[in-house]
């Protein structure tokens, strides 16, 4: 009879690779297993294609107007062995691009996990574009761009004449998740920007960083950026989540004795 897994507990409060035990001098064979399992789910993450027509439709209410962009790597293979054509637009696509003068322009990009913005950008925005009409700010046409990373989001920004762009993105697979979006804000954004003068969240999937509360962070992150107008490591997360949205501000750590009432 088998000895129960001490671990076992422990193991079901995070999808982390942790407590995996051992066999001898090896792993057991279900963890061995489920590590080969979760590196195969996170190479096809990074191999997989986003469909962009779908994603415009689902979003198309929601966005006076979109466009499907693409960077200037013209398939995966080169995506991946060239970062820098990801950065860029190609010239297709910067000109069908035309000032709208708004707040913010959002752009939606595949990144290293398509699956990641196909499952999380939908319900993230319907989280957080209603709070950006309560504060009144204005939307550019949407920007949905295959086989892009980052730093495109300042041309895009720059040439619809917005004051802050939003990348949505989909984050590098890991073995515990190979579906998580990050959110990439500049302010004024524009050509040669670099990581310094953007914030992110990140970690936004249903296992992860909930879509409340990553709203809730983004439009505080972005409120900020246009009222102090910067962004980067000058603008800090200062926010504190509302126990109604966390449900758990009242709850004390699992690594951590009891609070006193």
């Amino acid at each position: 009879m088998s000895e129960p897994d001490a671990w076992a507990a422990l193991r079901r409060l995070t999808s982390a690779r942790i407590a995996l035990g051992r066999a001898g001098i090896s792993l057991p064979t279900a963890r061995a297993l489920e590590f080969q399992a979760a590196h195969a789910t996170a190479r096809t993450a990074v191999h997989e294609a986003l469909d962009a027509e779908a994603l415009a439709a689902t979003l198309s209410g929601a966005f006076a107007g979109i466009a499907i962009l693409h960077s200037e790597a013209a398939d995966r293979a080169t995506y991946l062995r060239r970062p820098d054509l990801g950065r860029r637009l190609d010239a297709a696509s910067r000109a069908a691009l035309s000032p709208a003068a708004a707040d913010i322009a959002v752009v939606i990009c595949d990144g290293l996990s398509a699956r990641a913005v196909a499952a999380n950008a939908a319900p993230f925005l319907a989280a957080l574009l209603p709070r950006f009409a309560a504060e009144g700010l204005t939307l550019a046409p949407l920007a949905i761009v295959r086989q892009g990373r980052v730093a495109i989001g300042d041309a895009i920004g720059a040439a619809l004449g917005a004051r802050l762009v939003l990348v949505l993105i989909g984050e590098r697979p890991g073995l515990s998740a190979a579906d998580s979006l990050g959110v990439y804000l500049t302010y004024e954004p524009r050509p040669g920007r670099n990581d310094g003068e953007r914030n992110c969240v990140s970690n936004i999937r249903a296992g992860g960083l909930g879509y409340a509360e990553a709203a809730y962070r983004t439009h505080y992150l972005v409120s900020e950026a246009l009222r102090r107008n910067l962004s980067g490591v000058a603008l800090k997360d200062d926010t504190v989540a509302p126990d109604a949205l966390e449900g758990r501000a009242n709850a004390a750590h699992f690594l951590l004795p009891d609070r006193p009432a």
